[in-house]
């Protein structure tokens, strides 16, 4: 029996036409059934890789990529999704084109378009600034296909905006997904979703974001637990409360790390910046105030710093509903007390006891970001992963 037909059977009874030759900028854009679709692509790519099986659809063609903020993960994972599929990759280089000298979003769009297939973008410093400079590299080259200067429109990936890190929380479901046996297996489960201390400031609130815009969705329990005056995006809090109410299950708010912690089925403890801060960094940063900012970083580490106390440790573990056996999860890397720094997010102990699982949690995204590839350029998923297993040409020749 055909092993692909076990993923091939989930997707007949979704409808998910909506992700061909369309953009993937937020989770919240995409319709549950096309999310399902995601992790579904997602698993059966990973099942021929793992069998051997090629999963090139491209013979040629290129792939761009554009990193405006530091990324090791979501880097290489970008590069590993099209590689799988056949695609060659291109990162672009600010610093070496002609930005400085001028050219626009529109035409530095266009140019790096002509026979690419896929662009993926991490802009995710500035409030309000990367979901823009994103939309409007889709409008640009949709704009030139529409003028006949690109023979296809190039799709879109959100490799981490200000709002939203789609790559990651959906390589979060597949792991959750594979953790528990199945996205059905998720309904009631209890996440934990909260901030914990960092000696840095100015991390981008698009995880947690993330996190609480898709797990009530598939009807987790979700807990938010911040100091005061951490607060996330409210539109975002807001759709997380609605997500909750639609799907029969809860969304809280708490101000402690124990309260988030108990009776948790799954712990996801990370820094990030107040949004009211990161939104006085943007319009410093824009009014270029080299001073404002200094003394913006000043004070936001001072306040930081009256919050040592949120770090997980084997206590808080001990709260949770499996003790130490409770999944851990974060998107790396993790700001470990005595080893990457004095104080941090998470105690020695508690990283090495969930390492291997935080390890297998990143090597989903590989798999999350060719499957929103494939389902954006792939007129017939289907029939093209049946096509894929039949032909069943080796990934690699072994003499």
């Amino acid at each position: 029996m055909s092993e692909i037909s076990q993923y091939t059977d989930m997707l007949s009874g979704l409808d998910f036409k909506g992700m061909y030759q369309s953009d993937l900028l937020h989770t919240w854009d995409k319709t549950t059934d096309e999310l399902r679709a995601l992790y579904t692509v997602a698993a059966a790519l990973r099942n021929l890789r793992e069998r051997n099986i090629s999963s090139k659809i491209f013979d040629s063609g290129l792939a761009v990529s554009l990193f405006r903020d530091n990324s090791t993960r979501t880097r290489f994972s970008f590069s590993k999704a099209t590689n799988l599929l056949g695609l060659e990759l291109q990162d672009l280089d600010e610093k070496k084109s002609q930005i400085a000298h001028g050219e626009t979003v529109r035409e530095t769009a266009t140019m790096i378009s002509f026979m690419a297939d896929v662009i993926g973008i991490r802009d995710d410093m500035y409030i309000g600034k990367g979901d823009a400079y994103m939309q409007e590299v889709s409008d640009s080259v949709a704009q030139a296909y529409e003028d006949g200067v690109l023979d296809h429109r190039p799709t879109l990936i959100s490799l981490q905006s200000d709002s939203d890190h789609p790559t990651q929380s959906s390589a979060d479901m597949l792991y959750l997904i594979e953790e528990f046996g199945g996205l059905e297996n998720l309904r009631g489960k209890k996440v934990a979703v909260t901030w914990a201390y960092s000696p840095s400031y100015g991390k981008p609130l698009s995880c947690p974001q993330s996190l609480i815009s898709l797990l009530p969705r598939f009807g987790m329990d979700v807990t938010l637990a911040h100091p005061e005056g951490y607060d996330l995006m409210g539109d975002r809090v807001e759709a997380a409360k609605k997500y909750a109410s639609e799907n029969g299950c809860t969304f809280n708010q708490v101000n402690t790390m124990e309260e988030a912690f108990e009776g948790a089925d799954i712990v996801i403890p990370k820094s990030w910046a107040p949004y009211a801060a990161m939104e006085r960094r943007t319009n410093l940063y824009a009014e270029g105030d080299d001073a404002g900012i200094a003394a913006l970083e000043k004070e936001l580490l001072a306040q930081n710093a009256t919050h040592k106390d949120w770090c997980s440790t084997t206590d808080l573990m001990a709260k949770t509903a499996n003790g130490q056996d409770t999944i851990f999860m974060h998107p790396l890397p993790a700001d470990i007390s005595g080893v990457s720094c004095e104080h941090g997010e998470v105690m020695a102990d508690v990283f090495d006891m969930h390492r291997v699982g935080m390890y297998k949690e990143a090597s989903y995204k590989p798999y999350a970001i060719a499957a929103m590839i494939f389902l954006q350029k792939v007129a017939n998923p289907i029939e093209t992963l049946q096509t894929l297993e039949a032909a069943a040409t080796p990934r690699w020749y072994q003499a």
